[in-house]
This record gives C-alpha cells, structure tokens and sequence, in this order.
C-alpha cells in the first residue's frame, strides 16, 4: 500500500468541511474523531497503522479544527449526514466506518440512518442511551466550562483553526449537545445491519456493561474490551505514553475485523 496524502474542503450541507486522505486501498476506512477533537488527537498515532494497508478518510466535523460552523446545534444525526455527503462528494459508494467517542455515535447513527454506504462498522467508546456512560457524567457536564477542557484539545485547535476565536463556540455547542444526548431507541439500533465490533476499554467513560448490551443486540456483532482508560488504546493525544503498544494492539484487532 503506498503513503499517499492529499487534503481538500468538501462543500457539505452549509460546511467547508475539511478531510485528508491517506493511503491507497478498495474499500476506504474512514475515521470520525471525539468531540472537542481535531483528526490529529484522535487519530494521529493509529492513522498510520491504519493508512498501510488501507485507504483512510478522516475529517473534521461541524465547528471542530479545520471546518467552519453552522447556524445550528450540533447533532449525531447530522454529524452522520454530513459524513455521508463527504462521501458522496469522494464518489465513494461503501466504506467501512471507525468512530472514536462521540464519533462512534455518531457511526451508529450512519448505519441506522445511511446503511446504503456502511460497509462495516467499528465503534469505540461509543453509546447510544444516557446510561452508557460513567456514573455523575451528565451531572459534571451542566458544570464544566472551557476552563476544563483539556489542554492538550485547546492546543490542538488553535494551531489549526483558520479562527482560534471560535474554540468557545465549539465547546459550548459540544457541551450542549451532550446535555441534551437523547436515547437512541433500542429498535434502531437493533436493525443495524452492518457487521459491527464494539471496542471500550475497562476503566473508559462509558461502561463496559453498556458496551455488552450493544453488542449483544446488533445482530452478529464482535466485542472486545482493552485495558487503559478512554482514548489510550488508540493512542490518543495526551492520553497514552509514547512507548506504548496498545495503539498497535488495537491497530491489529480492527484490521482482524475488517479483513483485506
């Protein structure tokens, strides 16, 4: 597989939406980053694992990193359609789809509500009902501000953000879409009918229990559960030390599932 790279903004539903590709392959993997993420804290140390043997799409969703905002809340709903554009503005027909975080519910709302360009699915650290996460979530969230976020997503954003002014509006609109994360109905996602791998690890921020019941109930679905806390095992930015393998572990386990 070569290690092309090319970037470019895609016009999708009112966005400048920014994306790079990476790698050579038949059936893309793409990736949807966390919230509050850019491509680089989400992805930075996988990408490349993943970009040698297959082609990798990754961008950046509404308000996040390099792509602007819309008049509008943000939503996993949306977040799905405007992946599903991006798609369609590549002329890609299928892809398998990776979504770390809120970018995992964010690919289950892509297999419920675009199945036609699902090839695969992997969600890591993804939920779908309010009592996936972490016991106190919801009450903390009412309360952060900017101050809290993470430094580490601070930097990231205003080293590529055309407008670093608008890190605020990022965060509010991500804390606001997370006060208001609504339950996606158990009949949605038991009509999943793309194959599926849920991924969470064992001290992560959503629960393993919710993890289980996920896979329990899309049809035919794989399960594994990795040491660390949320975001290390990909390798995320300011989450995992340099020398660890578990980015590579994790690496091995998606591309068992997604076969050549």
């Amino acid at each position: 597989m070569g290690k092309s790279k090319t970037t470019g903004y895609a016009p999708v539903n009112g966005l400048n939406m920014y994306y790079e590709i990476h790698g050579d392959g038949t059936i893309p993997l793409v990736l949807i980053h966390g919230g509050g993420s850019t491509i680089e804290t989400s992805f930075g140390n996988i990408l490349p694992l993943f970009s040698a043997h297959y082609k990798v799409i990754a961008m950046e969703l509404q308000a996040h990193g390099r792509t602007n905002d819309r008049n509008g809340p943000e939503s996993f709903e949306q977040d799905a359609d405007d992946v599903t554009a991006l798609l369609q503005y590549l002329k890609i027909d299928k892809a398998n789809i990776l979504g770390f975080s809120n970018g995992g519910t964010t690919t289950m709302q892509m297999a419920i509500r675009h199945p036609e360009v699902v090839s695969k699915i992997i969600v890591i650290a993804g939920a779908y009902q309010r009592e996936g996460f972490m016991q106190g979530f919801f009450e903390g969230m009412q309360h952060v501000t900017l101050d809290n976020m993470p430094e580490f997503l601070k930097v990231a954003y205003t080293k590529v953000a055309p407008d670093k002014s608008q890190l605020v509006v990022m965060f509010n609109k991500d804390k606001q879409r997370m006060i208001d994360f609504k339950d996606i109905p158990d009949e949605a996602v038991k009509g999943i009918k793309a194959p599926a791998l849920f991924i969470v690890a064992d001290k992560d921020v959503i629960t393993i229990e919710h993890t289980v019941k996920m896979s329990r109930i899309v049809p035919g679905a794989q399960l594994v559960i990795l040491p660390g806390t949320h975001g290390t095992y990909i390798g995320e930015v300011g989450s995992v030390g340099a020398d660890s393998k578990l980015p590579e572990a994790t690496a091995l386990l998606v591309r068992e599932f997604l076969g050549k």
